[in-house]
């Protein structure tokens, strides 16, 4: 196979990224600029100010990549960019940046989607660990700020081919973890912080029913209808109902006053302004999100005979995520697998990686493509 490094560039959303990674196994560098503290005072990702931030960044961020591999513009075989899914206006800044530089340096340009590169972010790390065995079906959960699916995975060619089995019908998981901590006065993003403050809770205390899918597939195209569908808006309502129910307002209403002169408050910063009532509903929050995501998960893998399971994507660096999957799939005796939390976010290593079976079929990009907000993968 040829030996070739590919520049990746990564601006799907509020990170800011670009690596090398040589013939899809070996990463060279991985730098990657984040927006937390740019959006932290609004508790979400403001598209605009995530298009603004990435034109700051990506000269810088793409030289450092290349300085980090001992690589240079010209040094490197080709040059890789997320097309979608992701903010419009975001991906046109890694877009046009890229083609700028492949026209530039006459050197050929791929155009990958985010979800996949999720997926090549698990194929990297197992083979940097001398793991080039997969079995197949695969059935890969990316599960993140923006984006819950099911992806089915058989191998073709070079390359593999997916089928979407399962998506959220409403709020992402990690939109829910984010929603359920600006909630509570928890800062952003919500993921990290309530990863660690719930160890501090009674994950019982607050019983959770299951999501229930309200909506039926009426109306909704035969080519979308999928049969392991998630809903995180019910718990996110339940959270608030529980908020008011139990006059949780005032002390929600103090720790966003405490927290209010940090520009990125830490968990041991926001753990000292909690009360055991809000550790054990973000406890409990955490547990319904976890269960349901693995139950489902693992639904889907037994009906279609799975062989093998990857997690990946933001959430995937969840502790109790990781720890009851597999404990789970451990059950049902498959193997399932998850990136470093270095590479469970947003990065471009993983769009580099995930550009190399189409750079060995000399896949590469016309001019004229652009951004697809809604990019399907497939």
């Amino acid at each position: 196979m040829p030996n070739a490094c590919i520049l990746g560039i990564e601006t799907s959303c509020d990170e800011t990224a670009a690596a090398v990674v040589r013939s899809g196994e070996q990463l060279l560098s991985n730098a990657v600029l984040s927006q937390i503290a740019t959006h932290q005072p609004y508790g979400g990702v403001v598209p605009e100010l995530a298009s603004r931030e990435h034109l700051r960044a990506i000269v810088p961020v793409v030289r450092k990549a290349l300085e980090e591999a001992g690589h240079t513009y010209e040094s490197v075989d080709a040059i890789a960019v997320t097309q979608g899914p992701g903010l419009a206006g975001a991906l046109l800044v890694g877009i046009s940046y890229a083609k700028a530089l492949a026209f530039a340096l006459e050197k050929p340009l791929i155009t990958v989607n985010h979800l996949e590169g999720h997926i090549h972010a698990v194929l990297l790390e197992e083979r940097q660990k001398g793991n080039f065995e997969v079995q197949f079906p695969v059935l890969a959960l990316v599960v993140s700020g923006g984006h819950t699916h099911l992806f089915l995975a058989e191998e073709r060619g070079n390359g593999w081919v997916y089928e979407n089995i399962g998506r959220t019908r409403d709020d992402a998981a990690g939109e829910a973890y984010d929603k359920v901590a600006k909630l509570l006065g928890l800062g952003y993003p919500g993921g990290p912080v309530i990863d660690v403050l719930a160890r501090q809770g009674n994950q019982q205390a607050v019983r959770f029913g299951p999501a229930q899918i309200k909506h039926s597939n009426r109306g909704v195209p035969k080519e979308k209808q999928t049969p392991h569908d998630f809903s995180f808006s019910g718990i996110k309502t339940a959270v608030l109902r529980y908020v008011e129910l139990e006059g949780m307002r005032d002390s929600v209403a103090a720790r966003q006053k405490a927290l209010a002169g940090l520009a990125t408050p830490r968990p041991e910063d926001i753990l000292p302004l909690c009360d055991q009532k809000t550790l054990d509903l973000v406890a409990s929050f955490q547990r319904a999100v976890v269960d349901d995501l693995v139950s489902k998960t693992l639904d889907a893998a037994r009906e279609r005979d799975v062989r093998t399971l990857f997690v990946t994507g933001g959430v995937a660096a969840n502790s109790q995520l990781r720890s009851t999957f597999e404990m789970e799939a451990a059950k049902e005796g498959i193997p399932v697998y998850f990136p470093s939390r270095k590479l469970s976010t947003d990065n471009a290593a993983m769009i580099a990686a995930a550009a190399y079976p189409k750079y060995l079929a000399k896949d590469f990009a016309s001019p004229e493509f652009s951004a697809e907000a809604s990019l399907v993968l497939r």
